[in-house]
């Protein structure tokens, strides 16, 4: 009797930390992005939906190596002003187009304006 409810517990302990651990496997790691942080964007997991850290939906960003969004995003937080925003973003862009159109694919338009969001929140003028 007492060797059933000893087997019953060890059952259920390691049932109960196999459903604790199954969602922490599940999480993605630093990945491409190293684990850096970017511009206020958490690790929404990179892949199919997301980047990543700093990068977000961006356009072209699969078509970059780790080091190269990385220093886009250094690129991005050394600006002061809207217009040296917009010709970094401009001048990335047009790299990507390029890059897009030798592997024969399209780059979809930007959901959004990186600039804009940074001049709302204060963090360029």
């Amino acid at each position: 009797m007492k060797t059933t409810t000893i087997l019953k517990s060890i059952s259920l302990v390691a049932v109960l930390g196999a459903a604790l651990a199954a969602p922490v496997l599940a999480q993605p790691g630093p990945g491409m992005w190293g684990g850096m942080g970017g511009m206020g964007m958490q690790n929404g997991g990179p892949g199919a939906g997301r980047m990543g850290p700093g990068m977000g939906n961006r356009v072209g960003a699969t078509l970059m190596t780790a080091e190269e969004r990385t220093a886009m995003m250094i690129k991005m937080r050394a600006v002061k002003t809207y217009d040296e925003c917009k010709l970094v973003q401009d001048e990335q862009h047009k790299a990507m187009e390029a890059r897009a159109k030798e592997k024969g694919i399209t780059l979809p338009a930007p959901r959004q304006n990186r600039c804009d969001m940074m001049k709302a929140r204060g963090l360029i003028s």
